[in-house]
């Protein structure tokens, strides 16, 4: 489109010189992260940090292999799986942004055209008509007067009259008149940018989930750390060769979960890919648990409880008229304005009429209160009629018509108070004329001709999410920049009990610091508020030790959503909401939050249950080490035993990620507690005994009797001394069947323990109920008849370094491990262990948990 103007504006060669001295709208597509960061923020990491070091530690052991095959695969998936999502959230994000990309009119060499707002420089001069949005902050220009909504910028949804040399802010609108604006501040520079920038100044708060993981790994390398330099220590003043310290090396390195991050990240990365689906896309892959964790919703109303969108609710005919009478007058009313706005737009969409050219019209400004027009040539709707709010339109009724009439007012106090907007249509058939004699708008005495409702729109899934999040025991705070008693009304509409008074801005500004914390504790719906405060009442939530989440969609709300520990932003919103946000819900649903929470649930049940396997393998494999160590019987693990690791922990947790529910689970420090102690004492405590009484038994049989040659052959093989001729080959022949002795029995008690997480049947009750999902349990039977088939194949056996062992010896380990499951089964289901530490009723997950 292109048409001349009487205003000038830059000429071409001028907006390039300004694009090249970096004067343009360079900033408007800053949708999300970079990909340089995101790439920065996935290698660069704890926890690829701890993997590199263990890799460093192996190759200096002279393990180059382990560290290749073991470690590299981890920190690439660590990396690849990460960067993967979160690059495919920019590139969701950013085709949102180019979506709604405008175009905008410029005035170019004195003609107007439509160009991307991309395209736009500093001192451009910018056409604005109803609908169009303000890219960039500027002056107003010339002499027609335009309504501008602010509510992305202030919340508030009333639209604010703009003359001649009043600022304009980029993330508002036109939504009435026609004028022209000078935009003098562009992209980073603009008032939306500004605020963009200082929200991305904040760090990015940990999960607690990855917090209280992170402290897990952090204690379990101290330990390791500690218990690896006084074993070390010892076997160096025992004098053993160095190939058997770095055996010694590579099985307490191995003691480290750094598996544990792998399966953390598959977790969250399954999630986000669900979520994606529902219409929630991730900026960050931990959002999803990070919504699990919520007990306090936080979120703007227009835009987010709201549509933004106005809607018509009804008429109520005032006097002798009837509906029929007035409902098509108003409906040609709103069809004929010249520059319909949201209020017209939402009573059209409710009523019928037909569109006519009216011989005068007074645009609608919320300095008056009122428009109006002017009909004449046609006697079905000649005269003067107008539309607006009660008290302004008040001084143009005929004998003070509206406060005369009871029924009226009453109706409109009913209307108010349940959060609707109440009009007047008014009017006067015998009169033409709207202005006064100097030209200045005035309308004749007019007549009340009707009451009009509107409302704002609910979103239609608001008051389900809502009530479901209520019944979660999330508490939900409605912060908004409208009138608090207006922001009440419409969530009481939404479904939410309000207990308490509304709070507006102007109270929270008297406020000293303990009241507005006890404010900000107690209300539900603060009003009037602005940007800094309610980045302030998030900030002071969270120091209250509160989780909270925040859902905004304008610049109004970008402090706020980076404030909070779960930034939400709508899809339709700014540009700026969605660049902070962790999460974004692509098409504007609430119901998007519903399976997101679950999914969030989900990957703390899984975590959890696979935190459970590996910090048991691991306090028992750390704890037996210490205690055979002290006993003087060798040392218990052999390298090749860390492959069996797979089958006790990291295949079974992979399985249980994936099949998690998303049960009401307990914290997950409390949860290891109660699980790793008693399973991992009991383990050791049969464990070591098995250990001791079959190295005792060999030990006794090798220096006491004459072992058969096919044997003796064996434990040559094993251990490459030679039966009768080495002095060690009896305490070698000797450590090597207690260890597989040991290891059989921690393999078989990690199976037995996928039994207890999701039990099959009534018998493996006590940590849980019964589990409806039987695929934990074809799980660690699959797991057992792998085991079974390593020790037929005696390549495999001797790969993970598994002595073959007799029936007899069979028979030992499996009635130990029936025994050791009793005793597990006995303590969970007396809770012993919890009485014993006064623990019960801290955070437990037992028989009664929800499933």
């Amino acid at each position: 489109m292109t048409t001349t103007t009487p205003l000038a504006g830059l000429t071409e060669s001028e907006a390039r010189a300004r694009r090249d001295r970096g004067e343009g709208n360079v900033a408007d597509l800053g949708t999300s992260r970079s990909y340089s960061d995101i790439a920065r923020a996935n290698v660069f990491n704890v926890f690829n940090a701890l993997l590199v070091a263990i890799g460093v530690i192996l190759v200096a052991l002279g393990r180059v292999s382990d560290a290749l095959i073991s470690i590299g695969p981890l920190f690439l998936a660590n990396a690849l799986i990460r960067t993967a999502q979160e690059v495919y959230a920019k590139r969701q994000l950013d085709r949102i942004a180019l979506a709604g990309r405008t175009k905008v009119a410029v005035i170019r060499d004195g003609r107007e055209r439509l160009i991307d707002s991309a395209d736009l420089v500093r001192g451009d001069l910018l056409h604005l008509r109803p609908g169009d949005a303000i890219v960039g902050d500027g002056t107003v220009i010339g002499e027609g007067p335009i309504e501008v909504d602010e509510s992305l910028l202030t919340g508030e949804s009333e639209p604010v009259p703009k003359g001649p040399g009043e600022r304009l802010l980029s993330g508002s609108y036109c939504v009435s008149g026609d004028g022209f604006y000078a935009a003098d501040r562009l992209g980073a520079r603009s008032y939306a940018g500004e605020l963009a920038l200082a929200a991305r100044r904040f760090e990015v708060v940990k999960t607690p989930l990855q917090a209280q993981i992170d402290l897990v790994v952090r204690i379990v390398i101290v330990v390791v750390a500690v218990t690896s330099l006084l074993i070390l220590l010892a076997a160096v003043l025992e004098g053993l060769p160095f190939v058997r310290l770095v055996q010694i090396s590579a099985v307490l390195t191995a003691q480290v979960p750094y598996g544990l991050f792998f399966m953390t990240i598959v977790a969250y990365a399954l999630s986000a890919a669900v979520v994606a689906r529902k219409g929630a896309v991730l900026q960050r892959v931990s959002a999803v648990e990070s919504l699990s964790n919520v007990d306090v919703l936080c979120m703007d109303k227009t835009g987010t409880l709201t549509t933004n969108r106005l809607k018509y609710h009804g008429m109520r005919p005032l006097g002798f008229n009837t509906r029929d009478d007035v409902e098509p007058l108003l409906g040609r009313f709103v069809r004929s304005a010249s520059a319909p706005n949201r209020t017209s737009q939402a009573i059209a969409a409710g009523i019928s009429g037909e569109r006519r050219t009216p011989a005068d019209e007074i645009p609608f400004a919320s300095s008056r209160g009122w428009s109006a027009l002017a009909f004449d040539g046609d006697g079905s709707a000649e005269g003067v009629y107008a539309l607006g709010a009660m008290e302004a339109l008040e001084p143009f009724m005929s004998g003070g018509a509206l406060g005369s009439n009871g029924a009226l007012t009453a109706q409109a106090r009913e209307w108010s108070d349940s959060g609707l907007r109440v009009l007047v249509f008014a009017g006067n058939p015998d009169s033409v004329s709207l202005r006064d004699a100097r030209g200045q708008p005035r309308p004749p005495r007019l007549a009340p001709l009707a009451l009009v409702g509107l409302s704002d729109e609910i979103r239609a899934e608001a008051p389900e999410t809502l009530a479901q999040f209520s019944r979660m025991g999330i508490e939900l705070k409605i912060v908004s920049g409208d009138d608090p008693r207006t922001v009440a009304a419409l969530a009481k509409r939404a479904g939410l009990t309000i207990e308490t008074p509304p709070v507006s801005g102007a109270e929270l500004a008297r406020m000293n610091d303990e009241e507005f914390t006890r404010a900000a504790m107690r209300a539900t719906i603060f009003g009037r508020v602005d940007p800094r405060q309610k980045e302030k009442l998030v900030e002071t939530l969270v120091a209250r030790g509160r989780y909270v989440a925040m859902i905004g969609d304008g610049v109004n709300d970008v402090l706020a959503l980076k404030k909070a520990q779960l930034g939400i932003a709508m899809g339709s919103g700014s540009d700026a909401a969605r660049r902070v946000a962790d999460m974004v819900l692509a098409d504007d649903s609430f119901s998007s939050l519903r399976p997101a929470f679950r999914e969030g649930k989900r990957v703390v049940a899984g975590v959890t249950s696979a935190l459970c396997l590996f910090m048991t393998r691991v306090t028992v494999a750390t704890l037996v080490i210490v205690a055979v160590s002290m006993l003087g019987l060798g040392f218990p693990f052999e390298p090749g035993h860390v492959a069996l690791s797979y089958l006790t922990a990291g295949i079974p947790s992979f399985f249980l990620i994936i099949w998690a529910r998303p049960d009401r689970r307990p914290e997950l420090l409390p949860s290891l507690v109660r699980f790793v102690i008693p399973a991992a004492i009991s383990t050791i405590l049969v464990g070591v005994a098995l250990y001791v009484g079959f190295h005792t038994r060999v030990l006794e049989g090798v220096q006491t009797y004459r072992i058969p040659t096919s044997v003796a052959a064996s434990f040559e093989a094993f251990t490459g001394l030679h039966y009768g001729a080495d002095a060690r080959f009896g305490a070698a022949a000797a450590t090597i069947v207690a260890q597989t002795a040991l290891s059989l029995f921690i393999t078989l008690s990690a199976f037995v323990l996928i039994l207890f997480l999701e039990p099959p049947l009534r018998f493996f009750t006590g940590w849980a109920q019964v589990s409806r999902d039987k695929r934990p349990a074809v799980l660690a039977l699959a797991l057992a008849a792998t085991l079974v088939l390593i020790i037929a194949v005696p390549q495999l056996a001797r790969y993970v370094a598994l002595f073959p062992l007799g029936p007899g010896a069979a028979a030992i380990i499996a009635s130990a491990t029936l025994l050791w499951t009793l005793a597990l089964r006995a303590i969970w289901r007396t809770r012993l262990f919890e009485r014993f530490l006064s623990l019960s009723g801290v955070g437990r997950r037992a028989a009664d948990s929800d499933r």
